[in-house]
């Protein structure tokens, strides 16, 4: 009989990342995050070669958050781990308080990922969360890239970004923090109806009854980033096909009888380029699509704005994108394989 792969090997969880100079984990206090830099010490006692940092974001939305943060530290110290703490100062928002904070916990790393030399932010998302994340794009009308769910390896505008333990259950994590003797907090915020994704979390049991699995969501995933890798192939070879040599633009009477999915992500590729950031939204995205080809079909000129770029086509079917005047950006910048672009 074979043996079951052992699903806490370190060596499977972190292959792929030997290369990296650097690595900081981010660490919470949770069971998820606290497995992580468990497992990620055990990977660097069996010969790893990046040098492993330790990070503690404190959002000051709790009283107790410092404390915390504090008592963080010295579990990453007792592991061999240097750790910093990194604060979130400022006044606070009253709404999307979530949403924000996420914002200046990815800044806030990014950066000290930076300052320590690390190739990348490693995080505790778990097999839990992409369920959840595919279950709340499916219900805003995410694109494909959208459905594919979170990325193991995934660059932002500001960094890179790591996800280890995707194939891993929270049950699981929990499991091996206690077999461990690792004590951990749980945070309020998991299971206060307040935020959507405590809601989508109270009607897992219910919807895992009907067959939405963690397990076939991954499946549906990873077939999703399947065809989403296929779309961008293709946008990417329109993209070198119709660029004008010696010019910045683009001659898009190459993109004739092209589909119009490889011609809206050929469009994000095109204005990520100039922007430094896709378009934040699918809906934007697929409006200003079916102006640009409108104006094309009919043969007039066309001028728009999108995420941060000027467009001009001409009658003849030469665009070209200039970059607007820089605006701020979300603190965390666009991920590059535009996974968020979901509706408005």
């Amino acid at each position: 009989m074979l043996n079951r792969p052992d699903p806490f090997d370190p060596g499977q969880l972190f292959a792929g990342f030997e290369h990296f100079s650097g690595l900081l984990i981010a660490v919470s206090g949770g069971p998820d995050s606290l497995a992580l830099m468990r497992l990620a010490r055990s990977w660097r006692d069996a010969g790893a070669k990046p040098a492993l940092h330790a990070a503690t974001v404190d959002h000051g939305l709790r009283l107790d958050s410092a404390a915390e943060a504090d008592q963080v530290g010295r579990w990453a110290r007792a592991l061999g781990l240097p750790h910093e703490i990194l604060v979130w100062r400022g006044e606070k928002p009253q709404t999307g308080v979530q949403e924000k904070a996420r914002e200046a916990r990815y800044a806030l790393l990014f950066e000290q990922a930076r300052a320590v030399g690390a190739d990348a932010v490693a995080t505790a998302h778990h097999a839990d969360d992409q369920w959840e994340t595919i279950l709340i794009r499916l219900a805003r009308g995410s694109g494909i890239a959208g459905l594919s769910g979170m990325a193991r390896d995934q660059g932002f505008t500001d960094g890179r970004l790591v996800r280890p333990l995707l194939g891993l259950r929270k049950a699981e994590l929990i499991d091996y923090c206690r077999r461990e003797g690792q004590d951990f907090f749980i945070d309020p915020a998991n299971s206060n109806p307040v935020f959507a994704r405590a809601r989508w979390r109270a009607l897992a049991p219910a919807l895992r009854d009907l067959g939405l699995t963690p397990e076939r969501l991954e499946k549906f995933g990873a077939r999703a980033r399947k065809a989403d890798e296929a779309l961008d192939s293709a946008a990417r070879d329109l993209m070198a096909r119709a660029k004008k040599p010696e010019s910045d633009d683009y001659d898009l009477r190459l993109a004739q009888s092209i589909p119009v999915a490889v011609f809206e992500r050929f469009l994000a590729l095109a204005i990520e380029e100039r922007a430094g950031a896709a378009p934040a939204r699918l809906e934007r995205l697929e409006l200003f699509t079916q102006k640009l080809q409108l104006a094309y079909n009919n043969r007039a000129p066309f001028h728009g704005t999108l995420g941060g770029c000027a467009a001009s086509l001409s009658a003849e079917g030469f665009l070209s994108l200039r970059r607007e005047p820089r605006r701020r950006r979300g603190a965390a910048g666009q991920r590059r394989d535009f996974p968020d672009l979901s509706s408005d």
